[in-house]
């Protein structure tokens, strides 16, 4: 197996894991750069992906510390529901990707990496961004640092309709 550098996933593979969840945040916003979140609403928030297997890896996360979707209260919902559409736009934008994958894990046995926090993922992709690399090397590629995403997709956020 071939080997790409991608030394923030140390952090994460060796680091200490935090007894409190990783998406319930302080009401204030003073590490809202550092937890990369890119924009708070009222019922929810956008966040990048701090381990991302793929460039610019956003979720739509409830501030409420909710495990299933049936759990969410109808407002949450829609407005979830509008950042997946604003975040979509915004991806579109900024890399002008053909396509963008949506989704969400509910439970370990679906692939939640956090199953305590119920969180959408929205990845951009491009045909062939990960094929052979994935398939043939076990190896996924991430082209830009995660700093320099966020630095473009911040000012997007700050100024989205929503």
């Amino acid at each position: 197996m071939k080997t790409l550098w991608a030394p923030w996933r140390i952090d994460y593979i060796l680091g200490p894991k935090p007894d409190e969840c990783v998406f319930c945040l302080p009401e204030h916003g003073d590490e809202d750069e550092e937890r990369l979140i890119l924009r708070r609403a009222k019922y929810c928030f956008v966040i990048m992906n701090k381990f991302p297997y793929s460039n610019a890896h956003l979720m739509v996360t409830p501030f409420r510390h909710v495990q299933c979707i049936t759990e969410l209260k109808n407002d949450e919902t829609v407005e979830m529901m509008a950042w997946l559409k604003e975040c979509t736009r915004i991806l579109k934008s900024a890399f002008d990707p053909p396509g963008i994958n949506i989704g969400l894990n509910i439970g370990q046995a679906a692939g939640a990496g956090i199953k305590e926090h119920l969180h959408f993922h929205i990845l951009p992709r491009w045909v062939g961004d990960h094929s052979f690399m994935a398939v043939m090397n076990e190896t996924m590629v991430i082209p830009e640092h995660l700093n320099a995403t966020y630095k473009k997709l911040k000012p997007l956020f700050s100024t989205s309709i929503i």
